[in-house]
């Protein structure tokens, strides 16, 4: 990639979007091209939670404590209860059916439960070469000297800390509402990130399967940068086009770098995503985030930048602001990005071609989610306080924004031709016991450990020769809420977060990205699903502040129908 401005690429970009909106009214706005698809599925949401490995949410499962007396953090309300149904699958890989709880664990400090008065705990080291490290060539033994942060801000300081706390876990009685969609549905044991690393290559895969194709960029002249940014841009060319494995904000964002109070390179993305090919095929779509919408703009250096500084609390009293670049891919691509944060010039507007180019803020998805208007393809993103990162998250408040989500849309008219999927952008360097093969490899001496440099001299290919990609990565949580999900069901298939992507592209016929990206090599989803039977017609509601069971018998759409005199959904 040649030097290129990218201000002027963000107004190329717009003029597309000019020819949509005229005097703020959106223009007649085409159907969508077809409503054919390969599957019964017409609608999917995608959830994407932050930063947790399998075992850190399903050491035990199914099996919860439910110590009397437990409450849960900032809240003193008691603690979830959870029981098992008694047809969970058995042969699920977790720590407790691998034998590697207390004492049996072979890192240096043995896994401890974390208690529901244990929510808000340290952010761990996920660093792409840290996580490798902590894999010891297989041997997953080496998470405490490489990944386990156990203190955090300053004296009293409410987050959790202990010593090796990167080993630690939940159960049922924390994360209950995970367990309860787990019984309920559908899930996978063995799901991995496409590549090792933080939450930016998590976002980008999830949309592209692709980190390579960055370069750094001036955040005020909008250039790319005379030399390549070290954190912004690995393994560059001589054109300083390179590969992402840290969280550089996106380039054509308004509200990067602190809505512009620093002056840290930013990352702009070549290439193709999703989003894309969406537009392709005239499918509608949108990425939903916590915080989108400004709070005005301010005049920095001559320029108006948009201003993303609304703010939360979690339940430990710790403020973040709800918006971060960072977890927003599609603010990386010039062609899919809304630089100044405009809102839809009117709700017909969402997920269809208009001034806000298919990002959004959270409010627009409820706005469609129990109409016609509901896009084919969803991504929500909580608001910081609420995507379970550690430290300025947790899993009880991700939860209340998870099962608020869920609620909303088993409620809606569109539930039966939905399928909701649960993910995460990466592991946070919280312990998993199980790793995969590689299959994409990595030999950067400066950044691959010898888990990924010892898989590229035993031959595994490095895709199109793009470095600093190693994967897949650590394991993750993956669940299915669908009425053609199977029931209390364990999927035991190799899949990674662009099988996410690739499921949306077969779905909808839109070929493959190209270029090396992982949709080329990741594992089904369906056998997550059941499409040979009629799709079921009860959901799962539960309690946002809990996650424990409201209606088990329960009709899902149709705004709230419920189950007739003879125990069936009309």
């Amino acid at each position: 990639m040649s030097k290129f401005s990218i201000r002027a690429a963000a107004a190329t970009s717009a003029l597309g979007l000019a020819a949509a909106t005229a005097g703020g009214v959106v223009a007649a706005l085409p159907a969508q091209a077809s409503s054919s698809t390969a599957t019964p599925i017409k609608h999917v949401v995608v959830i994407f939670g932050e930063n947790v490995s399998f075992d850190h949410y399903f050491a035990t499962y199914p099996n919860a404590a439910n110590t009397p007396g437990e409450t849960v953090q900032g809240t003193g309300a008691p603690a979830s209860s959870f029981t098992a149904a008694p047809n969970t699958p058995k042969g699920i890989n977790t720590l407790q059916n691998a034998n590697l709880l207390k004492p049996n664990n072979p890192n240096s400090v043995q896994p401890t439960r974390l208690t529901p008065a244990q929510a808000v705990t340290c952010d761990q080291n996920h660093e792409y070469t840290a996580e490798q490290k902590a894999y010891n060539g297989g041997l997953m033994d080496k998470f405490v000297q490489n990944t386990s942060t156990d203190a955090c801000g300053k004296a009293g300081d409410p987050r959790y800390a202990a010593p090796g706390l990167t080993m630690d876990y939940y159960d049922g009685n924390t994360v209950t509402g995970l367990w309860n969609y787990a019984q309920h549905f559908a899930m996978s044991d063995n799901s991995f990130s496409d590549t090792f690393g933080p939450s930016t290559p998590g976002a980008l895969n999830l949309v592209a399967g692709q980190t390579h194709g960055v370069t750094s960029i001036d955040p005020f002249t909008g250039q790319q940068t005379a030399t390549p940014d070290s954190y912004t841009v690995k393994s560059p060319d001589a054109a300083g086009v390179g590969t992402v494995i840290n969280d550089p904000d996106p380039a054509y964002d308004d509200c990067s770098d602190g809505s512009r109070s620093k002056s840290y390179a930013l990352a702009a993305m070549s290439g193709k995503n999703i989003g894309d090919l969406l537009n392709e095929k005239n499918v509608s779509w949108g990425w939903f985030q916590g915080g989108f919408t400004p709070q005005g703009t301010k005049k920095i250096q001559g320029t108006d930048y948009a201003q993303c500084t609304a703010s939360h609390q979690n339940i430990a009293k710790v403020s973040s602001t709800d918006y971060n670049p960072h977890h927003e891919p599609f603010q990386y691509y010039a062609s899919t990005a809304n630089p100044h944060h405009l809102a839809p010039a009117n709700d017909a507007e969402i997920g269809h071609s208009g001034q806000a180019n298919h990002q959004y803020d959270l409010t627009s998805f409820d706005k469609v989610v129990n109409t016609d208007n509901m896009p084919a393809v969803s991504f929500l993103k909580a608001p910081n306080y609420q995507d379970g990162h550690a430290s300025y998250s947790d899993p009880i408040d991700e939860q209340t924004f998870v099962v608020n989500e869920i609620n909303a849309i088993q409620k809606s008219k569109n539930w039966d031709s939905t399928a909701i999927v649960l993910a995460y952008d990466d592991s946070d360097g919280w312990y998993d016991h199980v790793a995969t093969k590689v299959l994409n490899a990595s030999n950067d001496a400066s950044e691959d450990a010898a888990w990924c440099r010892d898989a590229a001299a035993a031959g595994t290919p490095i895709l199109n020769g793009y470095a600093d990609r190693c994967g897949p990565g650590p394991r993750q949580p993956l669940l299915v809420v669908s009425p053609f999900a199977k029931r209390n069901f364990v999927d035991h298939s190799v899949t990674q977060q662009s099988s996410i992507l690739r499921f949306v592209e077969d779905n909808w016929g839109l070929g493959r990205l190209g270029d090396g990206s992982f949709d080329a090599i990741a594992g089904s989803l369906e056998n997550m699903f059941n499409f040979n039977a009629q799709p079921r017609r009860d959901g799962l509601i539960l309690d946002p502040a809990n996650g424990s069971v409201v209606q088990a018998a329960y009709c899902a759409g149709n705004n709230g129908q419920h189950l007739g005199q003879g125990g069936s959904c009309s």
